[in-house]
C-alpha cells in the first residue's frame, strides 16, 4: 500500500504530480481567530505519496478528513489516483496540493487532519485553533 513520504499545510501551494512543487508559507499548524465561528480564508494540504514500483498502474484512493476536537468531521474530500510507472521502474513520490477555501471552525480547540490511503489512516496533522484576546475599545480610556 502506498504510504505518505510527507504531509503539512500551507498558506498556498502549487504542484504537479511527479514534478517539483512550490509552497508559500509552509509548516502551518495554528490559526487564531478573535470569534467564533470563523472562516479560514485558504488553506493549502500538500501530500507527498510514496509509491514503490509494484504498486504503479494501480487505482489508489486518497482521502482527508478535518476532524473537530471532539472527532467530528468538518470537511473531507477524496480522489482516486493512478501512478504511472516511471521509465527506470523504481519507487516514486507523487506530490500533490489540495486547496481548501473558506474551511469554517466552530470552536478553539485542537483539530486534525486526517490522511487516508487505500481506506487506511497514513498520517495525522494536528491544527491547533486558538481563540485571540479580544480588541481594547479605544473609546475607553
Amino acid at each position: 500500500m502506498p504510504d505518505i513520504d510527507f504531509a503539512f499545510l500551507a498558506d498556498a501551494a502549487q504542484a504537479r504530480p511527479g514534478e517539483k512543487f512550490s509552497v508559500l508559507g509552509g509548516g502551518v499548524s495554528r490559526l487564531a481567530a478573535r470569534t467564533f465561528p470563523f472562516r479560514h480564508p485558504h488553506l493549502a494540504l500538500v501530500i507527498g505519496l510514496s509509491v514503490t514500483a509494484p504498486e504503479t498502474n494501480r487505482e489508489h484512493e486518497v482521502r482527508f478528513v478535518l476532524l473537530d476536537p471532539d472527532g467530528r468531521e468538518l470537511a473531507g474530500a477524496g480522489g482516486v489516483l493512478r501512478a504511472s510507472p516511471p521509465p527506470d521502474a523504481r519507487d516514486s513520490v507523487l506530490t500533490f496540493a489540495v486547496d481548501l477555501w473558506n474551511v469554517g471552525f466552530d470552536r478553539a480547540g485542537d483539530h486534525s487532519f486526517r490522511i487516508l490511503v487505500d481506506g487506511s489512516e497514513r498520517k495525522r496533522l494536528p491544527l491547533l485553533v486558538e481563540r485571540l484576546p479580544a480588541e481594547p475599545d479605544p473609546a475607553v480610556n
